[in-house]
């Protein structure tokens, strides 16, 4: 018994072991509120930090060296300590590695300025997606499925479906809370747009070119730098045709606003004219306001 015992301790240890999903950084800037005692701030980033990175969101199987780097960065604008109310922003991030490199890309980039709610400074937070009362939480889950969304996106087509439609559902919930950033048709840059322009049927040529961009072209820069470099190209078409197929949506602005120092560093420089003039016209054509970024293309 005592040898059946041990060898199935072996065998367990031997096999690899599941991780939550994040590694998730927290950091709080309460410049704005610094008159204030840093008891609450503290507390509060102890416990998201917490929340991320030790529950398991779902039941996937992620390694450690899987798990999703992100960052939640939160600038505190006004605080009370009378029904202790924030009001803040929140920029989140994520990256991915690059097969064959040391290098890490953005998957998502994004500031939040409806991230207002109510914390006190012994609070315990905890996620509970069949009752959804907290705003603070509802936020939170739902820029995390929508980040592991974003993240199966890049190594699969189509593979963050079922998180995106779970970010889409903590929307229809957390509306009835009273806050701000979940309404229907209320703003073409709040959660709600920008997760049902996902699951949009319309957009699916940026989800293909999501797995197009990283799978095909930045994941083999390694291999073979040009034919990266090509794959990155047509993945470009895609965006231009989710663009073309959804002008009001903002998806593809965003995703060229926090691709925008890469696909400097990818076309500058590099390939032929024809091929940085194709590039430069669809993200000129996507986003005009980062100009002063695209011209370094055709250099």
């Amino acid at each position: 018994m005592k040898q059946l015992i041990l060898t199935l301790i072996l065998l367990i240890a031997g096999l690899p072991a599941a991780a939550q999903e994040l590694n998730a950084r927290v950091s709080i800037n309460r410049s704005q509120v610094s008159n204030t005692k840093s008891g609450v701030f503290e507390a509060l980033e102890q416990q998201l930090t917490r929340l991320l990175n030790e529950r398991k969101w779902t039941e996937l199987q992620f390694r450690e060296n899987e798990r999703i780097q992100c960052s939640f960065n939160i600038t505190v604008n006004a605080y009370s300590e009378t029904d202790n109310s924030f009001q803040c922003n929140l920029l989140v991030a994520a990256v991915r590695p690059v097969w064959g490199s040391s290098y890490t890309t953005t998957t998502f980039n994004m500031n939040d300025k409806d991230f207002n709610f109510n914390f006190q400074e012994f609070d315990q937070l905890e996620w509970r997606s069949e009752q959804i009362d907290n705003n603070l939480t509802a936020v939170i889950a739902y820029w995390v499925y929508f980040l592991i969304g974003m993240d199966l996106d890049s190594f699969s087509p189509m593979g963050g479906t079922d998180m995106f439609h779970i970010a889409q559902d903590i929307c229809t919930a957390a509306d009835g809370l009273g806050f701000s950033g979940w309404k229907a048709f209320g703003d073409s840059k709040n959660r709600y747009a920008i997760v049902n322009d996902y699951v949009d049927g319309a957009m699916e040529p940026l989800r293909q070119m999501q797995y197009d961009y990283y799978r095909k072209g930045l994941d083999h820069a390694s291999e073979n730098a040009d034919e990266a470099r090509a794959a990155v190209g047509e993945a470009l078409k895609l965006l231009k045709q989710a663009h073309e197929a959804k002008t009001m949506s903002q998806l593809p602005v965003i995703f060229t606003d926090f691709k925008r120092d890469e696909l400097v560093s990818i076309y500058s420089g590099h390939g032929s004219g024809s091929e940085r003039e194709a590039v430069y016209d669809i993200l000129f054509r996507i986003n005009p306001s980062q100009n002063t970024y695209w011209e370094k293309i055709k250099q």
